[in-house]
């Protein structure tokens, strides 16, 4: 019976997920890419360590170190501004690095590369401690799945950097027999996980510009209250927040508002972010449906959403009811 290494596996899901995407799925370039990494580091890692081609064994590392640094440019890309050459190129640097090392110091690659996966794997998990607005690329209908999404990205970069750190170790402690195990357990765990989760439709978002976003003020002024009835006249005139592919850049671009002073004014006047606010007429939106007669679902894809768990969420934190139990308690009356 044919076996196949667990990495080889690993390179052949993603690389079919590849060639779905080429053969016509909406995905950012940035993703399509990262996705391509990932299938070609378990492709390398399993001839190098599985069937012994040896040219391909200093190659290992330097393919490794690219996956991170496109992990957090597709992030970066995604929801917060576009890539720009003069700016992010530099994080070519650490592959380059990489290369040297393997050139010039081969005895560093082991504690090198796992300290590239750490450090942007942590990178990723502080850019989304922030939450909120500071995503504005994010589709505001997806709620927080975005964050969890790249989380579990950056944990599986985490993940690939206790591998390494594990195979260096059992190589020192004189039982390289483990190494096997270790690569095809944590190393193609990290790298699928990394690769499937960046294939969500939430894991990336409408890929336009912004402004950064600063910390505000915390009291409200007469030009945030005059923002908020340009946003609500524009909302409840246009119906936008029926659109789920809505976004924070959209809104600020209609209303020739910069996304930083949007969003401030948002939060200063209603104490909630954008995509919380933008929710409540969702909400109302679906409630009205559900009065005409719409079941739950109708009312759900008629109101701006994409997903029953964000709905029901977001349903109960505006009306203080399940969708079932508010429909239940108005079939009552």
């Amino acid at each position: 019976m044919l076996v196949l290494p667990v990495p080889l596996v690993t390179a052949l899901v993603l690389g079919f997920m590849v060639l779905r995407m080429l053969a016509g799925e909406r995905r950012p370039l940035a993703i399509a890419v990262l996705l391509s990494a990932c299938a070609l580091q378990g492709l390398i890692v399993a001839l190098v360590q599985y069937y012994n081609v040896a040219f391909l064994r200093p190659v290992q590392p330097v393919t490794a170190s690219f996956v991170p640094v496109l992990a957090w440019l597709a992030f970066r890309s995604s929801f917060i501004e576009p890539l720009r050459p003069r700016r992010d190129f530099i994080h070519l640097a650490a592959p380059a690095f990489t290369l040297f090392c393997v050139v010039f110091a081969a005895a560093t690659v082991d504690a090198i590369i796992p300290l590239i996966f750490l450090s942007y794997g942590l990178r990723i998990l502080l850019a989304l401690k922030t939450g909120g607005d500071a995503l504005p690329l994010a589709r505001l209908e997806a709620g927080r799945q975005p964050q969890w999404l790249w989380a579990g990205i950056a944990a599986s970069l985490i993940i690939s950097a206790v591998s390494d750190t594990l195979i260096a170790y059992v190589i020192f402690a004189g039982t390289p027999s483990l190494k096997p195990l270790i690569v095809s357990v944590f190393t193609s765990a990290g790298l699928l996980a990394a690769g499937l989760l960046s294939l969500s439709p939430n894991a990336f978002g409408e890929g336009e510009p912004k402004d950064p976003i600063r910390p505000a003020p915390a009291e409200a002024t007469e030009d945030d209250a005059a923002i908020m009835t340009r946003l609500d006249t524009l909302l409840s005139g246009e119906m936008l927040y029926l659109d789920p592919s809505l976004t924070l850049a959209r809104l600020s671009r209609r209303l020739s508002i910069p996304a930083k002073t949007l969003s401030a004014a948002v939060n200063r006047v209603t104490g909630d972010n954008v995509s919380r606010h933008i929710n409540r007429f969702r909400i109302d939106h679906a409630c009205e449906r559900l009065k005409t007669g719409d079941n739950v679902t109708a009312a759900m894809l008629a109101s701006g959403f994409n997903t029953k768990s964000n709905f029901n969420r977001e349903f109960t934190r505006v009306t203080g009811k399940s969708p079932t139990t508010w429909l239940k308690a108005r079939q009552a009356d």
